[in-house]
């Protein structure tokens, strides 16, 4: 939170993202929960230990964005269970959801699949599939995309980790919301060639979003949220003149909403985003992350934090590729260069951090060894 507030501190933070940050219980048997296995323990262990906590939290009971969160509550409600169904089945190791939507007299259908071995859901079926099927879609009342909001999680949570972190609300932004809708080409099509079309859309997703936001930053103040998405209007999908247009337009509101009730606005984006700083900071973000390197971005930390590093807090940059596949020798040399790099110099403040996690049911014994290697160095770096 010093770091948040641009307050004194002896040390960056370092924060292991997803580890540590999502809701997960190694004790559970489950199949599915990749987390239970031997190999997960001394990583999750050292999350918790040693340590800067960001738990990732969403106010609708939600790791991270899932159409069917909403829908599945629609296909039980009276006034809209005759528009949705749902079907599940098994094909080999894989277990499928079916999901059927009618509206302005089609029906709209997705398929997502999960493995066993590893922590993610695969969309093999997108929902919206043209022109006609987003016109449809449209159709659909405001009503059927309003959310029911439950604050317990996020403040049992803030309970239950105490002093060892903090609670960060995580939410999807408009873009988001829309280009999940689409398999990537179908949405960059749209994008680029019916955007009066992929505005209709992301003013039908907006409200519910706003509402969400306004409510929960409202009633949890002043903690720090993720808001993600932003990527979906980047480099090398869209061309940075759409960013203003699909993404500052529909999240500032959201920005607007969190600073105004105390909180800060840590916008996610991956890819490039060396013309897209200056539209951050214009929609008031406090944060950004993970400020990815070549070749993923196109960025490098110490030029972030020369020229924006006393308007946003820096969150990253350290690949997760490089923490699976760098030499431990030359992976302290990457990590004593990023401290020095994201800390040069003035500036609000900087969390070492990787651009992702692991999600496969095994840990390697050097990518273990990698993340060893960066909360030691954090914690013996000094400022």
């Amino acid at each position: 939170m010093a770091i948040l507030q641009g307050k004194p501190v002896d040390r960056p933070a370092v924060n292991l993202y997803e580890v540590g940050g999502f809701a997960v219980d190694p004790s559970d048997p489950d199949e599915f929960n990749v987390y239970n296995d031997p190999s997960w323990q001394p990583l999750l262990q050292l999350a918790e230990e040693r340590t800067d906590l960001i738990r990732m939290r969403s106010a609708v009971r939600s790791r991270s964005w899932d159409p069917y969160r909403t829908l599945s509550r629609q296909a039980e409600s009276d006034e809209f269970r005759d528009l949705v169904r749902f079907d599940k089945y098994v094909e080999g190791e894989w277990h499928c959801t079916r999901v059927r939507i009618r509206a302005g007299g089609r029906t709209l259908s997705s398929t997502t699949r999960r493995n066993v071995q590893v922590d993610t859901v695969w969309t093999t079926e997108h929902l919206l599939k043209s022109v006609e099927d987003l016109d449809a879609y449209l159709q659909l009342p405001a009503g059927f995309f309003a959310e029911q909001i439950d604050l317990a999680p996020l403040v049992e949570e803030d309970g239950r980790v105490g002093n060892r972190g903090i609670v960060m609300v995580d939410t999807e932004d408009p873009i988001c919301a829309a280009a999940s809708l689409f398999d990537m080409g179908d949405y960059l099509t749209i994008a680029m060639t019916e955007p009066k079309r992929l505005h209709g859309l992301l003013e039908k997703l907006a409200p519910p979003l706003y509402a969400r936001t306004e409510q929960v930053s409202r009633d949890f103040p002043g903690h720090l949220w993720r808001i993600y998405g932003a990527e979906y209007a980047a480099e090398p999908f869209l061309p940075p003149r759409l960013f203003r247009e699909y993404v500052v337009r529909y999240t500032e509101p959201m920005v607007r909403a969190i600073k105004k009730h105390g909180g800060f606005a840590r916008i996610h984006c991956h890819g490039r985003i060396h013309a897209l700083l200056d539209a951050v900071c214009e929609m008031g973000a406090d944060a950004i992350d993970p400020i990815e390197p070549a070749p993923h971005g196109d960025v490098d930390l110490a030029s972030v934090r020369r020229v924006y590093g006393e308007r946003l807090v820096l969150f990253g940059n350290i690949e997760l590729t490089d923490i699976e596949s760098m030499e431990p020798a030359e992976f302290k040399k990457l990590v004593e260069r990023t401290l020095l790099d994201g800390t040069h110099g003035p500036g609000r403040g900087f969390v070492l951090m990787p651009s992702a996690s692991p999600n496969s049911r095994q840990v390697a014994a050097r990518t273990m060894k990698n993340y060893e290697t960066m909360v030691e160095l954090a914690e013996r770096f000094r400022l």
